[in-house]
């Protein structure tokens, strides 16, 4: 039997990123409190979050955007991680406010923040095991989450993938107006 390396990329791709969602999923959450969810995105989906990062692009000014969007399309797949939103009751402060009581609830806990942060590391931290090129992106979670395509979730991060010769997410060229 010959087995081509082309042949079987797609396969690979969707089985790495399996792993890596279930390396996000198992890393440690504040209080032992799991409000991640976690997604993979393929094809059709990314060239929709491309879409979405051009028309925020154009709505914001801010060319990063169309930048990232051509990224993502060079993307085999991506792993969006994202939180629901979960006031954890430590009263820390770390969101800014004195107490979880005194935190308006459209603002963001920090300690769903830290989670999001821990698993987006295990991921990238299992991509890199896996031999996957990989970069986070915060512009891609941004249109996830507009999208809803994690509804209820905020502070989405995006791990597109890639298996190929030359990582494409690094070596980016700023976009020009």
């Amino acid at each position: 039997m010959k087995l081509n390396e082309r042949a079987v990329r797609k396969d690979y791709i969707l089985e790495a990123a399996r792993q890596i969602m279930a390396a996000a999923r198992t890393a440690p959450k504040g209080k032992g409190v799991d409000l991640l969810e976690i997604v993979t995105l393929t094809d059709e989906d990314i060239d929709k979050v491309a879409e979405q990062m051009e028309r925020m692009a154009k709505e914001t000014g801010m060319h990063f955007l169309l930048r990232d969007s051509e990224n993502i399309r060079q993307a085999n797949a991506m792993v969006v991680i994202g939180t629901h939103s979960g006031p954890q009751g430590l009263n820390c402060a770390y969101c800014g406010f004195a107490s979880c009581g005194e935190k308006p609830q459209e603002a963001p806990c920090a300690i769903n923040a830290i989670d999001v942060g821990i698993a987006i590391g295990s991921a990238c931290a299992k991509a890199a095991d896996l031999r996957v090129d990989s970069r986070v992106l915060f512009s891609a979670g941004w249109a996830v989450e507009k999208m809803g395509l994690l509804p209820g979730c905020r502070q989405c991060l995006a791990l597109p993938l890639s298996v190929s010769s030359k990582n494409p997410f690094f070596d980016r060229k700023p976009k020009e107006k």
